[in-house]
């Protein structure tokens, strides 16, 4: 009994929206390799960090994001250990850089780019975007082979005032069977609904978002829910189509899909 009412886990995930400067790409990753994976490896190492990536947008844009870096983490608590540990890379590099630099300085060579030049050399810091969200329902499958970089979507929704709870419960019944299925059939590596933790944004409330290991897996998860209301009746389709309306807005409805260009996980034991 004690099993059965334990709540379900609920990380949370924070996400850094980045614009990189055209032709500063390879930079960027170079950048990502001594500054920010060494801390996030550790402390996946340490149990702390329980996945983090880096995604590109499939689709451009006009201002639009070009990568996002992520890593999820249990609690408040893992989330200023990244931090925490972010900021005393930082300061590490810049005590390395102060040296290199005199020493560029002393033998009369080429001036030495600091890690704080080439941040911003390499991005457009006025358009950062950072979030904390919180996954209130999740499912993952096993571990996917090494090497895969998943692809991933987020359908972003904008719930009416005072109707989450019936949003969730409408969701958790008439979705989450479908994604689970397809969870089980090795379709979906892992999937959630999402709430920002920390409120920022007015253009949506909630977002789903699906990993499948290529393209091909969307073309999976649209077949199953098309196949799950094509065997209700016109009744109960029309039932569905009605409750989840009824507390949404639907032309607030917005989505993206991702491609990881870095996605890790902590290894199998």
């Amino acid at each position: 009994m004690a099993q059965q009412t334990q709540p379900q886990p609920q990380p949370l995930t924070f996400y850094y929206d980045y614009t990189v400067r055209p032709g500063q790409e390879e930079e960027f990753m170079n950048l990502v390799k001594t500054v920010g994976a060494p801390v996030r490896d550790k402390l996946m190492a340490d149990g702390v960090v329980l996945a983090w990536g880096i995604e590109t947008p499939v689709l451009r844009y006009p201002d639009g994001t070009t990568d996002l870096i992520w890593f999820s983490v249990a609690n408040w608590s893992g989330v200023e250990k990244v931090l925490s540990g972010m900021e005393a890379q930082l300061q590490k590099l810049a005590a390395e850089d102060a040296k290199h630099t005199e020493s560029a300085h002393a033998s009369k060579q080429k001036p030495f780019m600091t890690t704080a030049e080439r941040q911003r050399e390499v991005f457009d810091m006025s358009k950062t975007r950072d979030w904390l969200v919180r996954d209130i329902v999740t499912n993952f499958g096993p571990q996917p082979p090494a090497g895969i970089l998943p692809v991933t979507r987020y359908n972003f929704i904008k719930v009416k005032p005072g109707k989450n709870a019936e949003y969730r419960s409408t969701w958790e019944k008439y979705n989450k069977p479908v994604f689970d299925k397809l969870v089980a059939d090795g379709v979906v590596l892992a999937y959630g609904l999402s709430v920002e933790e920390v409120k920022t944004d007015g253009d949506f409330t909630h977002f789903v978002w699906m990993a499948t290991a290529d393209m091909s897996g969307l073309d999976k998860i649209g077949a199953a829910f098309a196949a799950d209301r094509a065997r209700r009746t016109t009744e109960e389709q029309n039932s569905i189509t009605e409750l989840f309306t009824s507390v949404t807005e639907p032309d607030k409805a917005r989505s993206i899909v991702t491609r990881s260009r870095i996605f890790r996980l902590p290894a199998t034991k």
